[in-house]
């Protein structure tokens, strides 16, 4: 800084002062006044961002925004499921004998007879009637059963074609039951017995069982309705159809109330321990089957929101079948009992669909 004098008029005089100023002096002010402003400034201009898909729309010259429709689909449900289907003999070979009593008609297993001998009874009027293969008797009970579903999808809305959706899908049948006494019966042709020819009624084996299932699956549904944009306050009907990858998990509980089980060695020394009056116990058997599946679905939508639907379903799945089998203690050996054949599912369900 430097002063100077300017003479006046009136022997006055003015003091002027010249400041030298370095621009480096100015910048710590600049950057504490940009520092206070620059807060204000963001928060009045700055907002966050929207997804294409947030933005509803007018078209409006080049820059204008366009939505194609497409979505993520979050999807949940649960409801009913009724499961069916036809029950299958797998027991294969083998064989058992039986007594005729010829005065009363009555025909025994040859592990009941030989009990009853040794316990004193059926002493007379009981001939060697033959034997016969249990492989050919029909199941007494189809499966039918009632139980509760679950399931889940994940998806997209097809871009430029949002009325089609590809979801990957999970169902989930909950356990149901599958208990008969007898579980074969029917007419058994013997052989090599007293009587040539001799047909008989036979019942074999008696079962308290469960089957769960799991199917994974890939979607692909049609939504019915018109433009980019699914109505909402409006009811959407929808078709669609999948394959998918089922797991069938059974338990069995096997029992042998008539006696013609017990008598094969195999089933006596592998399958389970000698109880009372030289009944086999059979030991509890798990078992899982996987098959490829087919699904189809049908169903009723309501937009609550722009993103939120109500969604009623029926779910009906094709799975070729699903065994169950007898094991033994440790698990290393089983053997095919009985199968459902062509088992289906009629799944009826409630849930929420979220498009994102």
């Amino acid at each position: 800084m430097a002063d100077s004098y300017k003479p006046m008029t009136g022997n006055k005089k003015i003091k002027i002062r010249f400041y030298r100023v370095h621009f480096y002096d100015i910048i710590p002010c600049m950057k504490e006044r940009l520092l206070f402003i620059l807060p204000i400034v963001l928060c009045t201009t700055i907002h966050s961002a929207n997804a294409d898909w947030q933005y509803r729309g007018t078209y409006i010259g080049d820059g204008a925004y366009t939505d194609d429709g497409s979505r993520f689909v979050l999807s949940l449900r649960g409801g009913a499921s009724f499961g069916m289907g036809k029950i299958q003999n797998d027991i294969g070979a083998l064989t058992t004998g039986y007594y005729l009593n010829e005065s009363s008609g009555i025909v025994v297993s040859d592990a009941y007879y030989e009990s009853c001998v040794a316990n004193g009874g059926c002493t007379s009027g009981f001939v060697d009637a033959g034997i016969g293969s249990l492989a050919t008797l029909p199941a007494k009970d189809n499966f039918e059963a009632l139980s509760f579903t679950a399931g889940a999808s994940l998806g997209w809305t097809l871009p430029n074609r949002p009325q089609w959706r590809i979801e990957a899908a999970w169902d989930h049948m909950a356990e149901s039951e599958y208990n008969a006494s007898p579980i074969f019966e029917g007419e058994l042709g013997l052989s090599g017995g007293d009587i040539a020819g001799l047909t008989v009624h036979a019942q074999s084996g008696g079962v308290e069982s469960t089957i769960t299932t799991d199917v994974i699956s890939a979607m692909i549904t049609y939504d019915f309705y018109d433009g980019l944009q699914k109505p909402v306050g409006k009811i959407i009907p929808y078709l669609g159809l999948g394959v998918g990858y089922a797991l069938s998990k059974t338990i069995m509980n096997l029992s042998d109330p008539y006696g013609d089980l017990s008598a094969d060695v195999d089933l006596r020394e592998n399958f389970g321990t000698e109880g009372d009056y030289g009944v086999v116990q059979f030991y509890r058997s798990e078992y899982t089957t996987s098959n490829i599946s087919g699904l189809i679905v049908a169903g009723l939508s309501y937009g609550l929101s722009d993103n939120v639907f109500v969604d009623l379903a029926a779910r009906i799945m094709y799975v070729p079948n699903a065994k169950w089998v007898l094991q033994n203690n440790d698990e290393t050996r089983h053997r095919d009992w009985f199968s459902a054949q062509d088992l289906i599912y009629a799944n009826f369900t409630l849930g929420l669909r979220f498009e994102f």
